[in-house]
């Protein structure tokens, strides 16, 4: 046992470490003709993931038609099971890349998720400037603080390293918050403003200067559903918030946010949320917050203006 030990690989950066921890990091410097200018070659992949970093140089990543090419201010994640096949590029005289092997925590599962791809090698360029030095200062972080002799070490650098996939997810284009019409804006804030009337497509085109058909198609496109869902959706965020918060009857808040029926109001709320409004009070009274959460939380409360960060899918 004793030999066995002592002819185990204990550098990550050369064939046979067997990255059996939960989180390692570190830079691996490629000079050609050196030491390190070999070709990665795990056609098995890992039982975990490693997203790393180029920093200086050029990269080589698959072969074949697959090939590409990396370089500084590039990111790769690759996921378990996936191949690895990298190294050095040819005509570069080197290739310093960052990188972090770890075990994910379920909840990461989003972050971890990269739409552009190849061969499951997901992809993201932060290009050279403040980005750059941003997101090399993490990985220098979690490994310094993963080395770091005290208890807290390897928590702190998983913390790191959460902080590292969020800003990953964040850049991701397909993320990226993309700015509404003020046009639109505007809509929306009428809209909240008189939740309680129900006014038609008609007079918010005039208050907004568009034409309904404009209006409509407009809408649509910005928000990714038509105005009366768009209004209901409101509706219902602001009931919750007076069912939970308030008091006030059931039949007063149907009021309040634009139905004059109160059994309509419930079967509307119940619908959208799987509860009547009396049985949602009841389970919050009784303290179950996950069953407030079947409806985006952020609208229009009282005084305030409505969201535009979440723009609801459903039509």
């Amino acid at each position: 046992m004793f030999e066995s030990d002592q002819n185990k690989q204990v550098n990550p950066l050369l064939p046979g470490y067997s990255f059996n921890l939960y989180l390692v990091g570190g830079m691996t410097p490629i000079i050609e003709n050196g030491p390190l200018d070999f070709f990665i070659d795990r056609p098995g992949g890992m039982e975990g993931y490693i997203v790393n970093m180029t920093v200086r140089g050029q990269g080589k990543v698959f072969d074949g038609a697959d090939a590409f090419l990396v370089s500084p201010g590039d990111l790769l994640l690759f996921s378990p099971e996936t191949p690895h096949y990298y190294g050095r590029a040819q005509g570069s005289t080197d290739w310093y890349h960052r990188w972090v092997y770890f075990r994910p925590r379920a909840y990461w599962a989003n972050w971890l998720n990269w739409p552009h791809q190849t061969r499951k090698v997901g992809r993201l360029s932060v290009g050279i400037g403040p980005l750059f030095n941003e997101f090399e200062d993490l990985f220098i972080q979690i490994d310094q603080t993963h080395r770091q002799e005290k208890r807290t070490a390897e928590e702190l650098a998983i913390n790191l390293l959460e902080r590292l996939l969020i800003r990953c997810y964040e850049e991701i284009p397909d993320n990226q918050p993309t700015s509404v019409d003020v046009r639109i804006r505007a809509t929306c804030q009428f809209i909240a403003k008189n939740l309680a009337s129900n006014i038609g497509l008609e007079e918010i085109a005039r208050h907004i200067c568009l034409s309904p058909s404009r209006l409509a198609h407009l809408f649509r496109e910005q928000m990714g559903v038509n105005i009366l869902r768009w209004r209901e959706d409101q509706r219902i965020i602001l009931a919750k918030h007076l069912l939970q918060n308030t008091r006030t009857p059931v039949a007063h808040i149907a009021g309040k946010v634009g139905y004059d029926d109160q059994l309509y109001f419930s079967r509307v709320f119940r619908k959208r949320v799987g509860l009547s409004p009396s049985a949602f009070r009841k389970a919050v009274e009784e303290h179950h917050p996950s069953l407030v959460d079947s409806v985006e939380s952020e609208g229009p409360l009282p005084g305030g203006e409505p969201s535009f960060g979440n723009k609801l899918t459903a039509g």
